[in-house]
């Protein structure tokens, strides 16, 4: 423990209390009343997050007086009209987008989950689970390849363990990784499989649709046989980006691309002469309802820009009039 307290990770979150592991094992913490009035709601801790506590004299307890600097971060917009930001995972190395390999699979979904992974810093990973009831494993890679460009894909089997050695080999020497999908995709079955034991509760899913219940409900990191870590998540049944500009362009680089070669600098992709986006969609080069899909999520991300910069305006008229409010009350006690 140095002077200014002890280094921990947050291992689970539940109802503002922190499961925290340290070097001197693992304590319950809370967070100082300071820290509660110096920060908003984001800078919260979240599982992943490496923080500095203080000790409850007497007790394996503690305080958390700050969150350390992450590395990276993967947030959604919070479901509604709001434009409240819910962290999903933070300080981690990989992101794992999973599908099941069944009437889960979703590539317009994994556009989407794509779009938020390049922006928080991690490296996204595309993991197609149930490879053992599916016959059409090659053709789901190839979907996947067609708009996942640079990104690495690993079709496994929790039943039979076919791939899990090679996922498994990303996850060592504090490596961590954070497993994100729709419920019923078999990610805490995925955890169960890395972890050589059942340590994650496992629920069926329904015939009909392929889809679960949400046997995970909170956040929680698990250690690893090889030194790695993996934060597995509550199935999501919408993802709301919240600010993915810089992944748009990883993301469709080749939409972006084919415009450069449009006749007309202002083109707008619609009925222009040379435009080469509409010519690729006609010869088969691109497929329609993915740039249909590119041209929704630019209409998303605008309209949650325009939101941000309002909410922004009125969180400073507000401050400003708070401000006024107490000039005006100093100078009449002055009176």
């Amino acid at each position: 423990m140095s002077n200014d307290g002890l280094v921990g990770r947050v291992l689970l979150e539940h109802k503002h209390s922190y499961r925290v592991i340290t070097n001197e094992g693992e304590w319950l913490c809370s967070l100082s009343g300071r820290f509660k009035f110096d920060h908003n709601r984001e800078a919260y801790p979240a599982v992943g997050d490496w923080v500095v506590l203080e000790q409850m004299p007497g007790e394996d307890k503690g305080i958390i007086q700050q969150v350390l600097p992450r590395q990276s971060q993967f947030s959604r917009k919070v479901a509604g009209t709001t434009t409240e930001i819910q962290l999903v995972a933070v300080n981690v190395d990989y992101v794992f987008l999973v599908m099941s390999l069944n009437h889960d699979f979703n590539v317009r979904r994994l556009e989407r989950y794509l779009l938020a992974a390049w922006d928080s810093g991690a490296t996204p990973v595309v993991v197609l689970t149930k490879k053992d009831a599916c016959e059409q494993v090659d053709y789901f890679i190839s979907e996947v390849e067609t708009i996942a460009f640079g990104v690495d894909v690993f079709a496994v089997s929790s039943v039979t363990g076919e791939g899990i050695e090679d996922l498994a080999a990303l996850l060592v020497n504090g490596k961590t990784g954070a497993l994100l999908g729709s419920s019923g995709v078999g990610k805490s079955s995925l955890i169960n499989a890395l972890s050589g034991e059942d340590v994650m509760e496992v629920s069926d899913i329904r015939a009909d649709d392929s889809k679960g219940r949400h046997t995970t409900t909170h956040r929680e990191l698990s250690l690893l046989p090889g030194g790695g870590l993996l934060i597995d998540t509550p199935g999501m049944r919408e993802f709301q980006l919240w600010d993915s500009s810089e992944g748009i362009s990883n993301s469709f680089q080749d939409i972006e691309e084919l415009a450069i070669d449009c006749r007309f600098r202002d083109c707008q992709h619609k009925k222009e002469p040379g435009c080469a986006i509409q010519e690729a969609i006609q010869t088969g080069l691109l497929k329609e309802d993915r740039y249909v899909s590119y041209v929704k999520l630019l209409r998303e991300l605008a309209h949650i820009e325009r939101k941000n910069n309002l909410a922004a305006q009125k969180t400073e008229r507000d401050k400003w009039k708070q401000v006024s409010k107490i000039q005006k009350t100093n100078k009449r006690r002055k009176i």
